[in-house]
């Protein structure tokens, strides 16, 4: 029996890969394949509507990210390197066949040395999608002009990215090697010819066919931006073929799973997450109840929330963002009439913002108590918050334990 040989685009990948695999050590299978497809999809440029970007991140020094970046700058479509260029010389290498943006040490631009950099961050954020041009002023000719800023961009450095950067790209997480994982030297000299030719064969195949690239509209395994920034990738695979298309959409449910489980939630989310749990099975809590609960747990770190903590009015102005107030509620005696949350008010921005699993409170169904008074009491049956445990401030004592309740 014949041995099955790979399509040409397939086999093409498969050189990629393997070159690229001699001298960096990945992370994993998935992280390979996803960095050999972003850099074939560099060569398709006009064919996208979105320029993905690839962020490569480690925590520290001596992770291989220059090494990677030099793979993809030997293999990419027509390489930029930006450290050192001006916005001003950036913005101009943008045309309708855009280069490849390649940024080390992004630090000197994301970080706290990136005074000055405002243009070219603004370029990196916009360039994401087609037709979001920077608009200039030109004094001598007086008038407005539109720059182009859509090219795809690989960024390296030490640390996570801003959320704007991350969210667009494929990241990829270095790390050191380990004993017993090996890479061949890479010598730019010497190995950076054969690689170009690579990267010469990946144009030709894939700049054959940009009307049928332009006009795929593969099944995605992920959705909204992460199918905006997969789909390049998702389509060169399409248009592989062999094992590149089941490769390609295990990479993306892969490396997205593992953004969003390293992903950094903002303040926000990290609020609404944490009251879910400070409520626990109450219907109802006291503003300085939910305050002393959420500042209680170090790891949450409220206590540190600017100079003086978690207060009233920070509190109120972070959940008024998602439509949800404070109200004036009477609870039982002796706390009586004071400044709380309904926890009834919690629940679409819980749907919609940290949909995780969460227990039904006690009681649902019978969420109110009357009261001795005929008030009513928005502490749910069976909640382990005891009522003699808050004062008439609404502080709660040592029968309260924060973040439990």
């Amino acid at each position: 029996m014949s041995q099955r040989h790979p399509p040409a685009g397939a086999d093409l990948l498969n050189q990629l890969r393997a070159a690229m695999t001699r001298y960096v050590i990945l992370p994993s299978a998935e992280a390979a394949d996803a960095v050999t497809l972003w850099i074939a999809a560099t060569h398709a440029q006009p064919a996208w509507p979105h320029a993905p970007r690839l962020v490569i991140r480690g925590p520290e020094k001596r992770c291989g990210k220059s090494r990677l970046l030099d793979i993809v700058e030997a293999t990419c479509h027509e390489p930029f390197i930006t450290v050192n260029s001006t916005p001003a010389a950036v913005y101009r290498s943008i045309t309708d066949d855009p280069p490849t943006l390649l940024v080390d040490e992004a630090d000197t631009i994301f970080g706290p040395k990136a005074d000055g950099n405002e243009d070219l961050r603004g370029l990196l954020n916009a360039g994401h999608q087609r037709n979001r041009p920077a608009k200039r002023y030109d004094a001598n000719a007086n008038r407005v002009e539109s720059i182009p800023t859509f090219a795809m961009a690989a960024l390296a450095g030490i640390g996570a990215m801003p959320d704007t950067i991350e969210d667009r790209a494929v990241v990829i997480r270095m790390r050191r090697r380990a004993p017993g994982e090996n890479a061949a030297p890479y010598r730019h000299r010497r190995d950076r010819t054969p690689l170009r030719g690579l990267a010469d064969r990946l144009n030709r195949w894939l700049r054959a066919d940009l009307t049928a690239l332009e006009k795929a509209e593969p099944a995605m395994p992920v959705e909204d931006r992460a199918a905006d920034t997969w789909e390049p990738l998702i389509i060169v695979a399409d248009h592989a073929g062999d094992t590149w298309p089941d490769r390609a959409r295990a990479a993306a449910l892969a490396l997205t799973a593992e953004a969003d489980d390293n992903g950094r939630p903002s303040p926000g989310l990290r609020l609404l997450s944490d009251c879910r749990t400070a409520f626990g099975t109450d219907t109802a809590i006291p503003t300085a109840l939910l305050l002393e609960r959420l500042k209680a747990n170090p790891e949450w770190g409220w206590n540190e929330h600017g100079p003086t903590g978690l207060t009233a009015m920070k509190l109120g102005t972070m959940l008024r963002e998602y439509d949800i107030r404070s109200d004036t509620i009477r609870f039982p005696r002796p706390i009586g009439q004071v400044k709380g949350y309904h926890r009834a008010d919690f629940a679409d921005a819980w749907a919609r913002y940290c949909p995780a699993a969460e227990p039904s409170p006690a009681g649902d169904d019978q969420a109110r108590e009357p009261a001795e008074d005929g008030d009513v009491v928005p502490f749910a049956r069976g909640s382990r918050t005891s009522r003699t445990s808050l004062n008439s401030a609404g502080q709660s004592g040592t029968a309260c334990t924060p973040g439990t309740a």
